[in-house]
């Protein structure tokens, strides 16, 4: 087996992932997995540059994760930035200061090189699951774009282990396209330096047309209404999925692969359109870091499933990361 460690820097949080990985049999064996909310894109949308402050906040997350990799004994590392890195004209500053504390470039990669990593990741394990019908479209809501990826995989001789190539998940459209929560909330929710909330009718009509269009245009590249299984990606979806089954703290394992209605889903973004800022931060599986942004991601989790008339989604913990650190094997 391999160590490897991935870190995911995106609008809204950077996240690490140590594990040993074995290409042969297709095992990932987890040894650390964690995130912090750095907030790395707040403003981008407006200002078309990282904030100073946000810059900083990420730099301190990298040194705790150097540290963390150093003292698991990682043998490779890959660090990939994805939207705000993207977007932002000051994006050199950011690279430079990821060198200093990790020794690595960061690889500011495109929509859709982000939309394969995450579709490798979520769906490695789910090949041959006897109640999970292909194809899968995976959707990465992230801070400040969602990600869409409709795939199935290569029929598997007898012969082949899982690590073969004709095993592995097959990517058939990807699209990524500038909708988030961080995005959405940033430019219809905040108003005088202020979140709105909760936010008015004409706001959440706003964040709907925003992401309508959204859809309509990965639906030029991606045709997502042939699905047969949606799978959801990242915080938006997990917490979802967490505020969905009541649970007291968050649970990955109970996260993990969960299903959750879309009746289920649409009670609960109502519910977070509604609500104050405190009785959120009251709910006990939100992260402080994703009070003021979830009822915008929440909101595109549900128009999805409105879209392609989806009865549920598989929700997986499982995502970039994992698919960073099979790049790596």
């Amino acid at each position: 087996m391999k160590r490897v460690a991935a870190v995911d820097c995106g609008t809204n949080s950077i996240r690490l992932l140590v594990a040993d990985v074995d290409p042969t049999t297709g095992e990932l064996k987890e040894l650390d997995r964690r995130m912090q909310i750095v907030r790395l894109g707040q403003g981008v949308d407006r200002t078309g540059w990282l904030a100073p402050e946000a810059l900083e906040r990420t730099f301190a997350a990298c040194r705790e994760y150097a540290a963390v990799i150093k003292n698991l004994g990682a043998e490779h590392l890959r660090f990939v930035a994805t939207s705000a890195s993207r977007d932002a004209e000051n994006r050199a500053d950011f690279v430079r200061g990821v060198v200093d504390i990790l020794g690595v470039e960061p690889e500011v990669i495109t929509g859709d090189q982000e939309a394969e990593f995450s579709f490798t990741g979520a769906t490695k394990e789910l090949t041959g699951h006897p109640h999970i019908e292909l194809p899968y479209l995976v959707v990465d809501i992230g801070g400040g774009s969602t990600e869409f990826v409709l795939g199935g995989a290569h029929p598997s001789p007898a012969t082949a282990l899982p690590g073969d190539a004709a095993h592995r998940s097959t990517v058939r459209a990807a699209r990524s396209v500038d909708v988030g929560c961080v995005r959405m909330t940033e430019r219809h929710l905040l108003h005088d330096g202020h979140i709105t909330d909760p936010p008015t009718a004409d706001q959440i009509a706003a964040i709907k047309a925003d992401i309508a269009a959204a859809l309509d245009h990965a639906e030029e590249t991606v045709p997502l209404t042939e699905a047969a299984t949606l799978v959801g990606l990242a915080g938006s979806v997990t917490t979802v999925a967490a505020i969905a089954q009541g649970l007291d703290h968050y649970d990955s394992a109970a996260i993990h692969h969960s299903r959750i209605s879309r009746a289920a889903v649409r009670e609960i973004t109502e519910r977070l359109l509604t609500s104050t800022h405190a009785e959120r931060a009251a709910i006990p599986v939100m992260h402080p870091g994703r009070v003021d942004v979830i009822a915008a991601g929440a909101l595109v989790l549900l128009s999805i499933m409105d879209r392609i008339d989806a009865d549920e989604v598989v929700v997986s913990e499982h995502d970039i990361l994992d698919g960073i650190a099979w790049s790596l094997a």
